[in-house]
């Protein structure tokens, strides 16, 4: 049988990573190299899918353990990171909307109102998806809350699994609260990320209303407008005269214990920066009022069989990766390679901000979304010298790094909504690299032009 052109990139990424396990770079100690050629298996892994995304994250964490890359808690620091448990209470929460009938009760309220055409249909959902963001501070909260009444919806609408519609709605979902999300301060980990480091290493504080005029605009609003086009393109379906919206029937009780939970939750989610409890740890209470049998919400036969078991494994083993190369010495040299070879130089502006950009979706590719401003920012210092720019205009470029997606895995949420809706690995990349060509020919040259428009690039 002819090898398909995945295997063939998952086998030369693997020969690769060994090379560089066996004869590190200068500068690169052996356990750093070590650690650099696992992470390296591990993206040509998630990248070419030719094995299930847990299986990956399964061969992480025992390569990682038996090899001594990193002590236990390194390697294993997904499971107890407030992500992981975010994404467990906000699946528990999901099977509970599900079950009691409440996800298809809402998609019947949605459907009223967004069900006139099929284009109509997606720029609803994708607009719903990018307000969502404004008030939910987690994207896993957005994401496993909208998905099901999106879901239920599409169902509702005719659009069967697997039907080009069905995709459409499910992709729209994840990307769509997702990547505009990260020009809305506090809507991603990265951002907050970003935030943090840019205050606590250089004393610089972003503030929510100067990083959305900067950011969101384009990065934001025409990205979403993107996504949209590209839902619209590769997915053609449309709405027939035949599809029936789900009848709204009495509303049970387990409904509106369901519903009193979920309102529960959103309150408190949108009010963290008030009582300053977790939405983590918010969504895992949820999850266990929902589970207790005095409520019978989710029983325990809906528990075991609905939970999905790999996309947790898969989230821990993400946030792992992240976890062992900042133990290690990889991303110091990373970062000196950066520096020494890039082609930096005061007074071409423009220049500077395509470098960063290029530099942060690199970082982003090789250790997701969050390792992009988790080994940029430290450099701001450097390369603010470097060009002469003002230290936050060299901070704020790296926005348009660690918001350019290229392939499903470096965003956890985009890829945990392709796996609870059933939509396949390659069908996801081909959606996310559609929009990432159409970033970088429409979309940087356009925040480029805003920069310069409201006086923030010389």
């Amino acid at each position: 049988m002819k090898p398909r052109p995945a295997h063939l990139v998952a086998v030369a990424t693997l020969v690769l990573a060994l090379a560089l396990a066996l004869y590190p770079p200068a500068g690169l100690s052996p356990a750093g190299a070590h650690t650099a050629a696992l992470c390296l298996a591990v993206v040509g892994l998630l990248g070419t899918g030719i094995v299930p995304e847990f299986v990956t994250a399964l061969i992480f964490f025992a390569l990682a353990i038996l090899l001594g890359i990193a002590p236990a808690d390194v390697v294993f620091s997904g499971f107890h990171s407030t992500p992981f448990w975010l994404v467990f209470g906000g699946l528990v929460i999901s099977i509970g909307v599900r079950r009691t009938g409440l996800a298809e009760r809402l998609s019947g309220v949605v459907a009223k109102r967004l069900s006139g055409n099929y284009a109509q249909l997606l720029a609803g959902v994708v607009g719903i998806s990018v307000a969502l963001a404004f008030v939910m501070p987690s994207t896993m909260s957005r994401l496993l809350v909208l998905l099901p009444i999106v879901l239920a919806l599409a169902e509702g609408l005719g659009f069967r699994p697997g039907s080009n519609g069905y995709v459409a709605l499910a992709l729209a979902v994840p990307s769509a609260t997702m990547m505009p999300g990260f020009t809305i301060l506090p809507a991603t980990v990265p951002g907050v990320l970003f935030a943090g480091m840019s205050e606590t290493l250089h004393g610089v504080t972003i503030t929510y209303a100067g990083y959305l005029w900067l950011h969101f605009p384009v990065l934001g609003l025409l990205k979403a407008v993107v996504i949209w086009f590209v839902l619209v393109l590769m997915f053609p379906d449309r709405i027939t005269s035949a599809a029936a919206r789900p009848a709204a029937g009495p509303v049970s009780r387990d409904e509106r214990r369901m519903a009193a939970l979920l309102l529960l939750a959103l309150l408190l989610w949108v009010t963290d920066f008030v009582h300053g409890v977790s939405p983590a740890w918010v969504a895992l209470a949820i999850a266990t009022i929902c589970v207790l049998p005095i409520t019978g919400i989710v029983p325990p036969a809906e528990f075991n069989a609905n939970m999905p078991l790999g996309t947790l494994l898969y989230l821990a083993g993400i946030i792992g990766v992240g976890g062992v190369l900042a133990y290690s010495d990889a991303d110091d040299l990373m970062a000196r390679w950066a520096l020494d070879f890039l082609p930096f130089e005061p007074g071409e502006n423009v220049r500077t901000m395509l470098l960063i950009t290029g530099l942060g979706t690199v970082l982003a590719l090789l250790t997701t979304q969050p390792g992009s401003p988790l080994l940029l920012t430290p450099l701001a210092g450097n390369l603010a010298e470097a060009t002469a720019l003002p230290l936050e205009k060299v901070l704020m470029m790296q926005v348009l790094g660690f918001s350019t997606v290229v392939f499903p895995y470096q965003t956890p949420p985009v890829v945990i909504g392709m796996q609870l809706a059933g939509v396949r690995l390659a069908t996801g990349m081909k959606f996310c690299f559609a929009i990432f060509v159409l970033t970088v020919l429409l979309l940087i040259p356009l925040d480029i032009l805003w920069w310069k428009l409201i006086g923030w690039l010389p």
